[in-house]
């Protein structure tokens, strides 16, 4: 295995080890906690997980659909309007942890699958200016795995928001 493949499973060990642990936490997580507001125009602590699965579904269609072709140009969607139409405060809270945590165990499963050409491929026409977490100049050539690693950080920072003040 080479060393650039290496990385990438370590970092696909990484994520699926922070994906488990995280999931422990989030269910010690009291139901005053998860529900609060916390603060005017922020989503809850349920409404970030939501929040981060309606980003799991999008990113899974994008990772299976970047191995298809030569470009990373992949549809927006409307994340606040996602997360108000599934009413996520409404739903149990650990059925809600179980379908993320699963979820993101899939995308590690597919990703651990790509072929290092296919991930490492410069892909010069991409969209990842206006949908990455860390978006990208369009003039600037994207890879499959700075995509994925780039999911990775948007999950990070939005557990982060979870778990501040708890």
């Amino acid at each position: 295995m080479a060393a650039d493949s290496k990385l990438f499973q370590q970092f696909l060990d990484e994520f699926e080890q922070t994906v488990e642990s995280t999931a422990t936490r989030l269910l010690s997580l009291s139901e005053e906690q998860i529900q609060e507001a916390r603060g005017e125009d922020k989503w809850a602590r349920k409404q970030i997980l939501g929040h981060l699965i309606d980003s799991a579904a999008n990113n899974h269609q994008r990772f299976v659909k970047a191995q298809f072709n030569n470009a990373l140009v992949f549809p927006g969607y409307e994340q606040e309007r996602w997360v108000d139409v599934q009413r996520y405060n409404d739903e149990d809270w650990s059925q809600l942890v179980q379908l993320w945590k699963l979820y993101n165990l899939h995308l590690a499963h597919l990703a651990s699958f790509i072929s290092p050409e296919i991930l490492r491929d410069e892909r010069t026409e991409h969209n990842l200016d206006v949908i990455a977490w860390q978006p990208v100049d369009k003039r600037e050539p994207v890879t499959l795995e700075y995509f994925i690693r780039d999911y990775a950080g948007h999950m990070r920072h939005h557990l982060d928001q979870i778990f501040e003040s708890v």
